[in-house]
């Protein structure tokens, strides 16, 4: 009976040391955590647009034009982003100064023009991030102060404020904790406004499309 418990203490201790000794040993590594894009950032951004624009006439001598639009653009954002994993969500706002115009001749001294004085949009913004890389889409409501003119020996131009919408895609960067680079395009379709024009010319739709690739650099709080 002696021997018996002597053996099965033996035996017990044989199995408990390697089990003890290799506890200690083991160095798990630990895994750096990767950039967080939850928070709320502001910056700016420029471009460039090009696009198109379809007036018709609505009253009185029936016309149909389409001046192409292009110009460059400088305005600012904000933005609020939450990450879940990998998965980004957040909104964000912007506003631009725009210098997108174009005019057409009709027929001799006869020109029609469209000039995009300021653009901006509210979206969802919705992406997938690779730590510090984020590649995501864009889109919801778009707004512009959209002028039309015509020029005919006397002038006419009117100006209102179009509401549509506009869709994209982007890539960030963040190149520190706080500061962020990226790149976007964007299609915007402000709708059709039409404006009642003056004197001898003639009441018209004009239907106003653009597109715009820009860098953009945020701030992030």
């Amino acid at each position: 009976m002696h021997r018996l418990m002597v053996a099965t203490a033996g035996f017990l201790a044989a199995l408990a040391v390697p089990a003890s000794a290799a506890d200690p040993t083991v160095d798990i590594p630990m895994t750096a955590p990767g950039f967080d894009w939850t928070g709320y950032y502001a910056g700016l951004q420029a471009g460039y647009g090009w696009g198109q624009s379809d007036i018709t006439g609505t009253g009185g001598e029936p016309f149909s034009v389409s001046p192409d639009i292009d110009g460059g653009f400088v305005g600012g954002h904000i933005a609020g982003l939450w990450q879940f994993d990998q998965a980004v969500i957040g909104a964000e706002a912007d506003l631009n100064y725009s210098s997108v115009d174009g005019t057409t001749e009709a027929e001799p001294g006869n020109t029609f023009g469209t000039d995009v004085k300021w653009f901006g949009s509210i979206n969802a913004k919705a992406g997938y991030a690779m730590d510090r890389l984020l590649v995501y889409g864009i889109g919801g409501i778009a707004f512009a102060g959209i002028e039309t003119s015509q020029a005919t020996g006397t002038a006419f131009d009117s100006s209102r404020t179009s509401v549509g919408w506009a869709v994209g895609a982007g890539v960030d960067y963040a190149l520190t904790d706080k500061f962020v680079v990226g790149a976007q395009y964007r299609y915007y379709d402000f709708g059709s406004e039409h404006f009642d024009a003056s004197g001898d010319f003639t009441d018209r739709d004009q239907d106003v499309k653009l597109n715009t690739v820009g860098i953009n650099l945020s701030y992030k709080f």
